[in-house]
């Protein structure tokens, strides 16, 4: 079910389902606001007995994500992942607690750090002009589409694959992040995460024997060549984390463009002000990541009873940690639900919070501010050409469709 700003004081909470992807085709901050106030740490329980905590402030969010000590990665970091064992445990970026984490995550960090990233700009500012000329100017633009290709412009130097690859790994990737949504799913939301998983592995698996035989100067062979702890990545480990990096760089990069552009079209006054003043994409790019928090939920679970906001978590709950509510807590960001480009001390965590701290944050940020330096440059209207369509996912929020129609700088 949605949750309107109108029906919400009158919704009973438990009436409220959040693990439901369909739940969030619609707005969830109307709802996620009255559980900050009222619920800040609300239990639910589905219809098959799985319980887990929803947390919708922000401290709380940064303490559930940020304690290691508290709340354990290693037993699924997804909320789809509640109440099954996970595979990748201890052998994937996303799945290890430290000091495994550290052993994964520091031999990497030098390939997506600012310099790496800065080394890229050349071949992201080639990509995003493509991306931006092939807007039609008579016609609708389908922004939310045509962005899926726009990380791996960058991603996929990192890791070197080639483009011709990229019609599938934008599929398969969507198919991973987005089960349920219509637009990614074959069959049930089983079968094609299934079906996901199959090829991606496979995929990475060829290319992990390609590396073995011609090592070169990317992720894969790095990930080939660097010891972990007391030795090599096995062959599991390394196509587990070539999984997680291309899954975390598509999954939501193409959302914070989208939900970033549609906040514009519809504050045409504020497009007005910034249209023709690129150097302003630093701040947009910031408050859009704050406003969209394209990652929108991470899950833990509790490693010793902790006391959070309004009550106990025991030992072995799962939590759900809400990003795109923390990111509107009136607690910490004044106005919250103003889309504010020139918001100062934006201490957003649509990157995460911790040791988790999104890897390619850096990568991100230079491909953000690269569409949105041309994107502002380039257009003197935008506006909507159709009904957005929000994407069926409790883990990624974002659009599946932004028809747009656009007129360009004389």
């Amino acid at each position: 079910m949605s949750v309107s700003n109108e029906t919400v004081d009158v919704v009973r909470l438990a009436d409220v389902n959040l693990f439901d992807p369909a739940f969030h085709t619609g707005d969830p901050h109307p709802l996620w606001r009255v559980m900050r106030e009222r619920a800040p740490l609300h239990r639910q329980v589905l219809a098959d007995g799985r319980m887990f905590w929803n947390v919708t402030r922000y401290h709380d969010v940064c303490r559930v994500l940020g304690n290691h000590r508290q709340f354990t990665s290693e037993r699924g970091s997804l909320l789809s992942q509640l109440g099954t064992v996970d595979a990748a445990a201890g052998r994937m970026l996303v799945s290890t607690d430290p000091p495994r984490h550290l052993q994964l995550r520091r031999p990497l960090a030098s390939l997506f750090a600012q310099p790496a990233a800065e080394a890229l700009r050349g071949r992201i500012q080639h990509g995003v002009r493509g991306l931006v000329n092939a807007a039609p100017v008579d016609g609708s633009w389908d922004l939310a589409v045509d962005v899926q290709q726009l990380p791996l412009v960058a991603a996929a130097a990192v890791m070197d694959l080639p483009e011709s690859d990229w019609p599938d790994l934008i599929r398969w990737t969507g198919m991973a992040a987005a089960p349920s949504d219509p637009a990614f799913s074959v069959g049930s939301t089983a079968a094609t995460l299934a079906i996901a998983h199959h090829e991606l592995f496979d995929y990475f698996a060829g290319q992990v024997r390609g590396r073995r035989e011609h090592p070169g100067d990317d992720v894969i062979s790095h990930l080939l060549s660097m010891h972990a702890g007391d030795g090599p990545l096995t062959r599991e480990e390394v196509i587990f984390n070539c999984y997680s990096i291309l899954l975390g760089a598509n999954a939501t990069t193409p959302h914070t463009v989208s939900g970033t552009v549609l906040a514009l079209v519809e504050r045409p006054g504020l497009l007005g002000e910034l249209t023709g003043h690129p150097e302003a994409a630093t701040d947009l790019v910031e408050e859009g990541l704050r406003w969209t928090s394209a990652a929108s939920s991470f899950m833990r679970h509790a490693v010793v009873d902790t006391e959070l906001s309004g009550g106990v978590v025991r030992a072995g709950d799962a939590v759900a940690a809400w990003v795109g509510a923390a990111n509107r807590d009136p607690r910490v960001f004044p106005d919250p639900e103003r889309f504010d480009p020139a918001r100062r001390n934006n201490r957003h965590v649509a990157f995460g919070h911790g040791p988790h701290y999104c890897l390619g944050a850096a990568l991100a940020r230079v491909t953000l501010r690269e569409f949105f330096a041309e994107f502002l440059q380039t257009f003197v209207s935008v506006q909507l050409a159709g009904q957005p369509q929000r994407l069926a996912s409790n883990f990624i929020a974002g659009l599946t469709h932004l028809p747009l129609s656009v007129r360009r700088r004389a």
